[in-house]
């Protein structure tokens, strides 16, 4: 059994064997059928729905913004990379329990394993104590990736917005690509947001992308879509 005392976490748990579930991959349970009756998968499918839970009800009380904003925003956050990084962070890497296969192709350094473990620690937490303890434990531990969501790269989606109040006014948009200048290496983009055959507003940009989203930006800025 690893020690606990080795993960860089404030919780400490009352029931031992969730633990180390938490830390069982299948590879490892797979490889000793008669000492480990289960893996972590089940853990894991909890920890998922338990994180968004979270990380879904954060959101909603701190942005006052659409459906569709708040759903991209927790993509952002739970996303595997961002889970992996965390796991890493508090050092869950080291106490996976893996088989031998895994563990020579670098198992431990796997996205997929690392988030997987994470989300499995986080339903071995909720299971040990109460919601509210692994949410204090959840918002301490992606502290860092939830700040990030305060930037405006974060919120700021203009051409889903203005798509979305197309939408609702059964309105056509479309995005016209206008002029480039400059050289390959420093080349600036000009775009147009047409709304029923209207120009509503202009942007640009260093992308095609982010000249659209410029666009949108001055479409949404003058608003009256009627």
């Amino acid at each position: 059994m690893k020690n606990l005392k080795y993960l860089n976490i404030s919780y400490e748990f009352k029931n031992e064997e969730l633990f180390r579930t938490a830390l069982t991959h299948s590879s490892y349970s797979n490889e000793n059928k008669e000492k480990c009756k289960y893996s972590n998968e089940r853990l894991e499918f909890l920890g998922d729905a338990v994180l968004d839970l979270v990380v879904g009800e954060y959101f909603f009380k701190q942005f006052k913004v659409r459906e569709g904003q708040l759903s991209m925003m927790r993509a952002k956050v739970v996303k595997e990379s961002s889970l992996a990084k965390i796991a890493k962070k508090i050092n869950l890497g080291e106490m996976i329990l893996l088989g031998k296969g895994e563990e020579k192709n670098n198992g431990r350094e796997k996205l997929s394993i690392l988030a997987d473990s994470l989300e499995a620690l986080i339903g071995a937490i909720y299971l040990d104590s109460s919601f509210d303890v692994v949410k204090e434990f959840i918002l301490d531990i992606m502290s860092e990736e939830l700040e990030k969501a305060h930037e405006s790269s974060y919120l700021v989606d203009y051409k889903s917005r203005l798509q979305e109040v197309c939408q609702m006014a059964h309105l056509n948009i479309e995005y016209v690509l206008e002029k480039t200048n400059g050289p390959l290496n420093s080349r600036v983009f000009y775009s147009k947001v047409i709304v029923d055959g209207k120009v509503f507003g202009r942007g640009e940009g260093n992308s095609i992308k982010k000249s659209e989203q410029m666009a949108a930006k001055d479409a949404l800025s003058k608003g009256n879509f009627k």
